[in-house]
């Protein structure tokens, strides 16, 4: 397999890093998961915008001009080196250049990125288990899934609520933590909730519930990641008949919903069947789903 390193495709064998590089001793820089779909990639603007706030958030830059056309073409460029034909998924990884202590100033920016097959229900190679796993497994915005997940709460972290909760950094330890959980418990996935005891997302979702036919999700200021697939359906779905909220929500009021489901950017919507022992419905998530997401 190869790989792409600051434009240049490389053997994926190839080492990146020194040792006190400092993505890799801080986590100092974030990425991107992205679905390529007949050559594009999947709300590919709202992908390249989120990339672009999140590294002047982080006081990041590229050495030379990045656009998305740019972006969507390396991608391309490597599924053809892969052999990869059909629904790709890629990863974008940007991490802070040259090594240093925790202070450096240096804002230059290297990135990579990595591509794997979609196969025909959506699985990555390697994806197994629960949470990534089970997220990778749906059909990647393709069509509905009618496997409902199965979801409990990551007891042992909580998500902040500042200014860096919604960039998809690097320091991904609570939501890898929360993985393992879950598959140590058996379930698909779990819920991360904030400094205040309420729901932030899953490990790899933005998460929504209804109730009384209108559908709500966790404001941004509640710590969830700044998903793209949220920021679609949230400007997408009052336009398309639905009543869309932001409110704060705990985990043993989510008991109470209709429905729960999930999103992000590779799988588009999934249901949960059930959260903490309650049973939940899939109507207005399958119609989501199937009428709205799949047709992106």
């Amino acid at each position: 397999m190869f790989l792409n390193f600051n434009g240049e495709v490389r053997e994926e064998t190839i080492a990146l890093l020194r040792a006190d590089n400092r993505g890799f001793r801080f986590g100092d820089g974030l990425f991107e998961t992205m679905l390529l779909k007949q050559g594009k990639v999947r709300l590919g603007q709202y992908h390249f915008e989120r990339l672009v706030a999140g590294m002047q958030l982080l006081r990041l830059e590229f050495p030379q001009a990045v656009s998305l056309e740019m972006m969507e073409r390396q991608i391309g460029e490597l599924c053809a080196r892969n052999g990869i034909g059909g629904l790709c998924r890629a990863r974008l990884t940007v991490f802070r250049r040259g090594g240093g202590m925790y202070n450096g100033l240096d804002r230059r920016a290297d990135y990579c990125i990595e591509v794997s097959a979609l196969g025909v229900h959506g699985s990555a190679p390697g994806a197994q288990g629960s949470a990534v796993g089970a997220q990778e497994g749906a059909l990647a915005g393709a069509e509905w899934v009618e496997d409902g997940l199965v979801l409990d709460v990551f007891p042992d972290g909580r998500k902040s609520c500042d200014i860096f909760s919604g960039v998809k950094s690097n320091n991904y330890l609570l939501s890898t933590q929360a993985g393992m959980f879950a598959r140590e418990r058996g379930v698909d996935d779990c819920v991360l909730v904030n400094s205040h005891g309420r729901v932030a997302e899953t490990t790899v979702a933005n998460i929504w519930w209804v109730k009384n036919g209108v559908i709500y999700t966790p404001p941004l200021s509640e710590g969830c990641v700044a998903g793209v697939m949220r920021r679609w359906l949230l400007e997408r779905l009052p336009g398309a008949g639905y009543s869309v909220r932001e409110e704060p929500i705990g985990p043993d009021e989510l008991i109470g919903a209709g429905e729960i489901f999930i999103t992000n950017a590779i799988r588009g919507v999934r249901w949960v069947r059930e959260f903490r022992g309650a049973q939940f419905g899939c109507r207005l998530a399958a119609a989501i789903g199937k009428d709205i997401v799949g047709k992106i």
